[in-house]
């Protein structure tokens, strides 16, 4: 008598994963990516005077995409617009794929979670934007929620390669401290580069002008922590290196993009802010913020835990 063929249990017939599957994995990237794209993009709708190119929400009374007698300047804004479509519907999917984790690896969950809700914050802030004709505190706001977004998929992605176990610190306790205050560090110079470049002369269209803060003075509020940043990075990347430390590699990954962005900096303010530089600049920035997520998450591993118990 042949035997049967097994029937498919409920566990076999699902299609969510249950674990950081391959799947999981690239849509993690792919969201990432696009969450730093969409700062590009961002950058390119103020840096070519685009900001004001299509109305809100629809680009004229009776379209929701712009016509050609609108000028280039309106599809600028409409591609960052659409781009925003693109990073919501992969921030959607990784959710989606990361619901049956939402008890065993509740991290994940809530970081997919939170990038979400960000996204769509963020179409409320960008329209709220062009109805206030560019509002430098909107525009800067817009700005630090793209980037807050970078970092939180970044730590999705320095996160799901963790089993969930607990996890202990790696690293001395000077260093680990030393790397949360160089990480609040970065985030004041973010803070304050948005805010010199929100009162700088790309404000997004020829009619917007800036009255408030002098650009000169915010220029070099900006650049004194940002040499602080760089000088506790030089620290933490020798004691790596010196004491053998596994996260080298990535401090000495953050001491390179700190470089690379010092030099951006000092080439722009020599060069009456090139629009060119300062969207390359500010695409940088949200690198920076995504490897030092990535230096913070590793200062703990599961491997120093295991170490722990077995001593």
């Amino acid at each position: 008598m042949s035997a049967e063929a097994p029937v498919a249990t409920p566990e076999k017939r699902r299609i969510l994963p249950d674990r950081v599957t391959t799947a999981v994995r690239v849509f993690a990237w792919l969201s990432f990516i696009a969450e730093i794209m969409i700062v590009g993009t961002g950058g390119a709708v103020r840096l070519t005077d685009s900001g004001l190119g299509c109305g809100w929400p629809l680009c004229t009374p009776d379209s929701l995409a712009p016509t050609p007698a609108m000028g280039i300047h309106s599809f600028i804004e409409f591609g960052n617009r659409m781009m925003s479509g693109v990073v919501g519907i992969l921030a959607l999917v990784l959710l989606i794929l990361v619901w049956r984790l939402r008890r065993s690896r509740r991290d994940l969950w809530w970081l997919a979670f939170v990038v979400v809700l960000g996204v769509l914050a963020q179409a409320i802030v960008g329209g709220l934007s062009v109805r206030t004709d560019l509002n430098a505190g909107l525009v800067a706001f817009h700005y630090l929620a793209s980037i807050t977004l970078v970092v939180v998929s970044a730590a999705f992605l320095a996160r799901m390669g963790f089993t969930g176990a607990p996890r202990a610190r790696a690293v001395p306790r000077w260093f680990a401290i030393t790397t949360h205050v160089t990480s609040l560090v970065l985030a004041i110079v973010l803070i304050l580069g948005v805010t010199t470049t929100a009162n700088g002369p790309h404000s997004g269209d020829p009619s917007v002008v800036r009255h408030g803060f002098d650009v000169t003075i915010l220029e070099h509020l900006h650049a004194t922590p940002a040499y602080a940043l760089f000088a506790l990075t030089l620290l933490l990347t020798i004691a790596s290196m010196l004491q053998h430390l596994a996260i080298r590699p990535w401090m000495a990954a953050l001491l390179l993009i700190e470089l690379v962005q010092i030099g951006i900096g000092l080439y722009q303010a020599r060069s009456n802010l090139p629009p060119l530089s300062v969207g390359v600049h500010m695409v940088v920035a949200a690198v920076l913020a995504a490897v030092m997520v990535a230096v913070v998450t590793r200062l703990k591993t599961e491997d120093a835990a295991v170490d722990t118990r077995n001593a």
